[in-house]
């Protein structure tokens, strides 16, 4: 039998394995490459859906730098990111550290805490807006809320959580903090198990108490999983879309924008496919700059 040469027979190899490859590849390049580019070069263009597209060049972002809706939408989208790095990751974080330790019933909290996340976000919006309800039928309020709050004697906390303008993002923020937590939580709980039990144990040995164990152990052996789930948390949030639209009523819609209403807003509305594309590609650029920060701290705590 004729034996192949080796640059031969290391093309045949390299065809191979590019042959189990192709079928993602191609996948990858028509649902990502090409609508991403596509889309760039629809920003360039004034298209209302159907019919011709006129070339207007720049004039899409132009109008984009002083749409104040638009920039609102990313205040808005900004916001709701702060509380869920604050609030979300600090939950997630300290029930890590709780299920950490030998506790009773450890795995049943696990899984508990791990529901939020996997259930629909069209579901949690439904049932969160029955909760904060502001409505009465026969003299009772529908929300539970608010229903609890004035059985309990605090009648003045009664509100209309998400039709008030002050009240109504803050709301969607704390629920969106609920919703995501259990993500960062299983990621901070594999990061603490990773953590080798011998500092812990030396730190004791040292006379290191509990606030000194976790500033100068655990905080600085968490880093690199921190810095990852603080990206996952921002981009998450940022992208927040599908909860705002199953809680809040239309007549609410421009204080509680996000980026991703705006850009269905803008093919829906005002049939501007366009526009809306020109704002997709300044949505995407931030994130992947918010990314590629993260990144370049991520890689400096590294060598710290």
């Amino acid at each position: 039998m004729k034996q192949l040469s080796v640059p031969t027979a290391l093309l045949k190899d390299n065809m191979e394995n590019f042959c189990f490859v192709l079928p993602a590849l191609f996948v990858f390049c028509t649902f990502y490459i090409y609508p991403f580019f596509n889309m760039m070069y629809l920003s360039l263009h004034e298209w209302r859906g159907i019919g011709p597209m006129h070339w207007v060049w720049f004039q899409n972002y132009q109008e984009l730098l002083t749409d104040k809706i638009w920039w609102d939408s990313m205040g808005h989208a900004a916001y709701i990111t702060v509380i869920a790095l604050t609030f979300q990751n600090a939950l997630a974080f300290a029930l890590a550290l709780a299920c950490d330790r030998e506790m009773r019933m450890n795995r049943f909290y696990q899984v508990v805490f791990f529901i939020p996340p996997v259930l629909s976000e069209v579901v949690v919006g439904i049932i969160w807006n029955w909760i904060l309800d502001p409505g009465m039928q026969n003299g009772v309020h529908i929300g539970l809320l608010n229903h609890l709050l004035y059985t309990s004697g605090l009648p003045q906390l009664v509100h209309n959580w998400l039709g008030d303008p002050k009240t109504a993002l803050t709301t969607i923020a704390v629920v969106n903090s609920w919703k995501g937590f259990g993500w960062g939580f299983v990621m901070l709980l594999a990061g603490l198990q990773t953590i080798d039990k011998q500092l812990y144990e030396a730190a004791k040995v040292d006379g290191a108490g509990a606030w000194k164990t976790f500033t100068n152990v655990t905080l600085p052996m968490m880093m690199p999983v921190i810095l990852v789930v603080v990206i996952l948390t921002i981009l998450g949030s940022m992208q927040v879309f599908v909860l705002i639209l199953s809680m809040v009523s239309k007549g609410l819609v421009h204080h509680t924008d996000v980026p991703v209403i705006r850009i269905l807003a803008s093919m829906q509305g005002t049939n501007r496919f366009g526009y809306a594309c020109a704002q997709a590609v300044v949505f995407g650029i931030i994130l992947v700059g918010v990314s590629f920060a993260m990144k370049k701290l991520s890689d400096k705590a590294k060598q710290l």
